[in-house]
């Protein structure tokens, strides 16, 4: 988990995934807020290979979830994922998360 989020545009497409109001796409009906490689690669700068790329990795993690929709995939954090994440570093800082 921690490996995947050590690369910065790793780190950039979390924070952007996570935002409360991303980038629309153009190709969230929904608007949920999920956003496709599309829209991730113009508002980074990078290539859409690039982000499909670090996709992947975050989504081995655990991180980041897919849903096609049409000929898109839109991608959104797992919160299972990130949750879990926390846990793990607050386990690692020895820090203990308040309760719900």
């Amino acid at each position: 988990m921690f490996k995947a989020l050590s690369d910065p545009t790793r780190l950039q497409l979390v924070a952007l995934l996570g935002s409360r109001t991303p980038e629309k796409c153009g190709h969230d009906p929904c608007g949920c807020g999920s956003l496709c490689v599309n829209a991730l690669a113009r508002k980074l700068g990078v290539t859409q290979s690039a982000v499909s790329q670090h996709l992947r990795v975050l989504k081995h993690a655990g991180l980041v979830r897919g849903e096609r929709r049409g000929a898109f995939v839109h991608y959104s954090l797992d919160e299972r994922g990130i949750a879990a994440c926390v846990a793990s570093l607050c386990e690692v800082l020895n820090v203990t998360l308040p309760s719900k």
